[in-house]
Parts: C-alpha cells; sequence; structure tokens
C-alpha cells in the first residue's frame, strides 16, 4: 500500500495527521467517559492508554535498539510476524 500512496514527506501533513490522530483519542475517550462517567472507567482508560503507549514503544524501539538491531520493523502485523517467524 505504500507504494500505492507514497511516503508521507510534508512536515505539514505529518503534524496535521498526527493532530488528528490526537483529536480522535481525545474524541474517544470522551465519549466513553460520556457513555459510562465513573472515575474506575476513566481509571481503566488511562492505563489502557498507558499501556498500549508502552507496548508500541517495545515494539518500535526496543526490539530495534535492543534486541535485533538488523531488523526494521514496517508496522505492528511487521512486528507479530517478526515474533512468530522467532
Amino acid at each position: 500500500m505504500t507504494k500505492l500512496l507514497g511516503d508521507l514527506k510534508s512536515h505539514r501533513a505529518i503534524i496535521i495527521k498526527g493532530l488528528l490522530f490526537l483529536l480522535l483519542g481525545i474524541l474517544a475517550a470522551a465519549m466513553l467517559l460520556a457513555y459510562a462517567p465513573d472515575w474506575r472507567v476513566g481509571l481503566l482508560l488511562v492505563i489502557a492508554i498507558w499501556a498500549f503507549c508502552r507496548f508500541y514503544y517495545f515494539a518500535f524501539y526496543v526490539i530495534e535498539h535492543y534486541v535485533d538491531a538488523e531488523y526494521k520493523f514496517a508496522g505492528l502485523t511487521s512486528f507479530i510476524l517478526y515474533l512468530l517467524r522467532r
């Protein structure tokens, strides 16, 4: 799919894309808390977000820099295939 769309090279477009992801996350979290307004739901949401961020860091930084410097990951699917092949 990358060949079809090409790499995103515009700094402005990259920043806008990142801000749209942030907005999407904020809206989803706000809607979830509006649907179930409870401090436990909020706490679980914070823990889930933190855990997924740590997993993302693990998958793309820790593995590449501390486990296998030769392998370059292209996405989460690439990471899962890497783990299955080991």
